[in-house]
């Protein structure tokens, strides 16, 4: 498995090339110009630690220096790092300050060879390190070859640990980086699918929209060509047979009130297809009545009780007015009774004024934040509402405060009703 620090990765590259790439040359130079103080007078021994130090110099710069592709070739860099080792422990060996030279071959084994590879180098390069810490020792006695294997072993164990605890502290990074892409994969993922589901949820909205539209547009059609339609095409023939026949008083006054007749039930029968677009409870009675009749059921049904008030003098408005109120309140309902929470009494305020008609919804519940919400925010049933009441001119306010409760009004202009006949 190759090594999560190996050369290779921009981050290695940016943070350590100065010290493997400067650092080696910067110690060999320190390095030579010590042995030059120490051995200037002894011109043999010199020559050889210096052809030591040029030639662990140009082995680094063949192998490793000019060749960044090879960084990454564990082959290449395992030949690499043993000789540079084999360098250090010669050169340790004929001289002990060549012991500062190992900090170079740590890095080295430490970043430039996988795991479990760089524990022979670390190894190998704690030896070079306790052989230089060992030359005051006789290693020609037994006691003075424990003393250099314990050197070697408080040189060894410790690096080898230190490695082991950065290897473990990588897989702990990269299963956790993993963990992290994997989770934002999948919320990416989620996030797609939710756009998704959104557009679809937004198609099926529309197409049902459509079809709602459509199957309405057929009853109506169907509803028409069985009753108007038929009844017109029976009043136009009655009424050219009276003509054929106004040389027939008898003839003529029985195609006469035969097109009478056909026109009166047209007519209740229009009246009743009309009727069928109303709200059941407009049917019966007042815009009053009706709202009176919805709380009433809804406070039963929720045992909640539910004040109707009506301010001002009642009168007959437009049927889409008379059912955009309507709806209003039994939305308005519908929403203490599903997000209101604990609620002790509703009221509905229902009053007629000069140039407008108001409706007027408020609970006791445990209320919202209005400004924690966006425009249009609280659901179909609101922006329904709103849509509503804005489609006849009209304006709805929403007012509410945690623990305080809500209120919703609604207010159309008072416009003369529709003739009715």
């Amino acid at each position: 498995m190759q090594n999560w620090r190996m050369a290779g990765s921009a981050g290695w590259n940016q943070r350590f090339q100065p010290v493997v790439t400067v650092a080696p040359y910067v110690l060999l130079a320190v390095m030579a110009a010590l042995t030059i103080a120490f051995k200037h007078n002894r011109p043999g021994s010199l020559a050889v630690d210096l052809a030591l130090c040029a030639a662990a110099a140009l082995w680094s710069l063949v192998l490793f220096t000019l060749r960044p592709e090879w960084r990454v070739r564990i082959g290449v860099m395992g030949v690499f790092l043993a000789g540079l080792i084999l360098f250090g422990l010669v050169m340790v060996l004929r001289d002990p300050w060549f012991g500062f030279y190992t900090p170079a071959l740590y890095v080295y084994a430490f970043w430039i060879i996988g795991w479990p590879r760089e524990l022979y180098f670390i190894a190998g390069a704690a030896v070079v390190a306790g052989t230089a810490q060992s030359a005051g020792l006789d290693t020609g006695s037994w006691v003075g070859r424990v003393e250099y294997l314990a050197v070697l072993v408080v040189n060894i164990a410790p690096m080898c640990l230190l490695a082991w605890m950065g290897e473990i502290g990588a897989r702990y990074y990269n299963s956790r980086e993993a963990a992290l892409r994997e989770a934002r994969e999948a919320n990416a993922r989620l996030a797609s699918a939710l756009a998704e589901n959104t557009t679809l949820q937004e198609r099926l909205i529309e197409q049902a929209r459509a079809a709602g539209v459509l199957d309405e547009r057929a009853r109506m059609a169907r509803e028409i060509h069985d009753t108007l339609a038929q009844g017109l095409t029976g009043i136009v023939t009655q009424l050219q047979a009276a003509e054929h026949a106004a040389d027939d008083p008898a003839a003529w006054r029985r195609h006469h009130a035969a097109a009478t007749a056909l026109a009166r039930e047209s007519l209740t029968e229009a009246r009743r297809s009309v009727n069928e677009l109303r709200p059941e409870p407009l049917e019966t009675g007042r815009l009053a009545d009706a709202i009176t009749e919805v709380a009433a059921k809804w406070s039963a049904r929720h045992s909640i009780p539910a004040q109707v008030t009506v301010t001002g003098e009642t009168r007959t408005m437009r049927p889409d007015a008379e059912v955009a109120l309507l709806r209003t309140a039994q939305e308005a309902l519908a929403n203490v009774a599903k997000h209101a929470g604990t609620v002790t009494r509703v009221g509905l305020t229902l009053s007629y004024m000069d140039q407008q008609v108001a409706l007027d919804v408020r609970d006791d519940g445990r209320g919202f934040d209005p400004t924690a919400r966006g425009e249009g925010d609280g659901g179909f049933g609101l922006v329904a509402m709103r849509q509503r009441i804005a489609a006849l001119s009209g304006t709805l306010q929403i007012e509410s405060e945690v623990g305080g409760g809500t209120g919703i009004s609604a207010c159309l202009p008072a416009e003369a009703p529709e003739v009715r006949s």
